[in-house]
């Protein structure tokens, strides 16, 4: 019996979205039950997550399960597909990592949490911003799992969107609310690659 390596891209990509929505599910309970302190959600901070969903989640559902636009697809291969794989899974058990790491100062969005502390340890330990480097590994294994052009490669336009329009906003909110300490732990680490960048 011959794979169909165009539907098993598909299904990884779906099992792989449906694990990542499990493995938010407990944090998002936690955080909700500790109160914000200060959120800076502007215009700007919901267009980039607009954009985000629809590059990451959006866009490629429709091609996995209506197949369009079917005039931008090529063709695949199962080592296209096995790459594609094996970056999700990294991204997913970032994802693990760095939301046990948080706990209940987790947040999707720009918030700080009542007696938000600053995570310094685990993942935190390596990298700044764990939850973008799980993010980008999400959005690289799309073009290789989905062989459609736009529901591709829209994870890595729609989520850069958002990590070039948040992350400065993001580390500026951490150093007014952290000071020094925000900016200690800003020079021994690296942001979202550990001793790159």
């Amino acid at each position: 019996m011959e794979i169909d390596w165009v539907l098993a891209g598909k299904v990884i990509w779906a099992l792989c979205l449906a694990t990542w929505a499990v493995i938010r599910w407990v944090p998002n309970r936690r955080a909700r039950k500790v109160k914000i302190a200060k959120t800076t959600r502007t215009p700007s901070e919901r267009l980039a997550m607009v954009l985000s969903s629809l590059g990451l989640g959006v866009i490629p559902a429709i091609w996995v399960f209506t197949g369009e636009p079917s005039a931008l697809d090529h063709a695949t291969n199962p080592v296209l597909v096995i790459i594609g794989l094996v970056i999700f899974l990294a991204s997913l058990r970032l994802f693990r990592i760095t939301h046990k790491a948080l706990g209940a100062m987790w947040s999707h969005s720009l918030d700080l949490r009542e007696n938000h502390k600053l995570v310094t340890q685990g993942i935190y330990e390596r990298v700044r911003h764990p939850m973008y480097s799980a993010f980008w590994l999400w959005a690289v294994a799309q073009p290789f799992l989905l062989s459609n052009w736009i529901a591709g490669f829209s994870g890595i336009l729609g989520f850069g969107a958002l990590f070039f329009m948040r992350l400065g906003q993001e580390e500026r909110m951490m150093e007014e609310r952290f000071g020094q300490d925000y900016r200690d732990y800003c020079a021994r680490t690296k942001r979202i690659i550990p001793s790159i960048w």
